[in-house]
């Protein structure tokens, strides 16, 4: 059953912003699997006079190849919906004239094409998976000790995810590698960062109180949304673990078994 009380805002909203992974569908082998009731959810919210947006911390792929993923999966989204890290981090690389040495997955690279990356001033990492083997962690650490003034940049800070055969280490994990050996603090590009909650509020044309965030990482979801000034529920899918519902510093709106159950709440406030 759903928490009481949450959905009373409902009426007031102009925007629902949902996470991706654990929420509208699992990862995985091929193309992964769509949570149930999830690829009707969207339809629903499509068809509202709600604003939609998709915010993910996904850095394994290009925005288009996850797109066309998720179309394959039955979900009606298209890219100019979405929000990743790594076109959030190209503008900032070139707005201060970075040139990065990437940690990051083989698939995420042709975002970074238009970016200079000779003799690198910074490190991007992000959710690298396999090529998050010790030699390539360890150059990416030479190149940050080698500099005057050594700059990180993390594509999301996510402790883990989940996957159809289980839960995976996210970059989080290595971002804090890097920032205990180097002795710096990373700057976080994607969620939990207010900056880029804030610019798909800015996308939407529209206030934090007019926006509500779903999402399965009570944390950088829920918690960073709130921290943006935003409501944010939580769904009891994807990486969610009971004690999520006992967190010492978090407290979703609401906690909801799936996003059909969100969005049908949601929409039965507003009728």
């Amino acid at each position: 059953m759903a928490d009481k009380g949450w959905p009373v805002c409902a009426k007031s909203l102009k925007g629902v912003i949902l996470d991706m992974c654990g929420v509208l569908y699992d990862s995985g082998e091929g193309d992964g699997v769509a949570i149930p009731g999830s690829i009707e959810a969207v339809k629903k919210l499509k068809a509202s006079d709600l604003q939609l947006r998709f915010c993910t911390n996904e850095t394994q792929a290009t925005r288009e190849t996850f797109v066309a993923k998720l179309q394959r999966l039955g979900f009606d989204i298209s890219v100019s919906e979405v929000f990743s890290p790594a076109p959030a981090a190209v503008a900032v690389l070139k707005e201060r004239g970075l040139r990065p040495h990437l940690l990051v997955y083989d698939g995420l690279v042709p975002e970074f094409d238009c970016v200079d990356k000779t003799n690198p001033n910074c490190v991007v990492i992000g959710d690298a998976a396999e090529n998050f083997s010790y030699q390539n962690l360890n150059e990416a650490f030479r190149v940050l000790i080698g500099l005057e003034k050594p700059v990180l940049f993390s594509l999301g800070q996510g402790r883990y995810y989940k996957e159809t055969d289980g839960l995976k280490l996210d970059v989080g994990v290595y971002m804090k590698a890097l920032e205990y050996a180097c002795d710096l603090k990373a700057e976080v590009i994607g969620k939990p960062s207010t900056t880029f909650f804030q610019s798909v509020l800015n996308d939407m044309g529209l206030q934090p109180h007019e926006a509500l965030m779903i999402g399965d990482d009570l944390v950088n979801d829920v918690g960073g949304a709130q921290h943006c000034g935003m409501k944010g529920v939580a769904v009891r899918t994807g990486k969610y673990r009971p004690s999520d519902e006992r967190h010492p510093t978090v407290t979703a709106d609401g906690t909801v078994d799936n996003l059909a159950q969100a969005v049908d709440m949601i929409l039965d406030q507003r009728h």
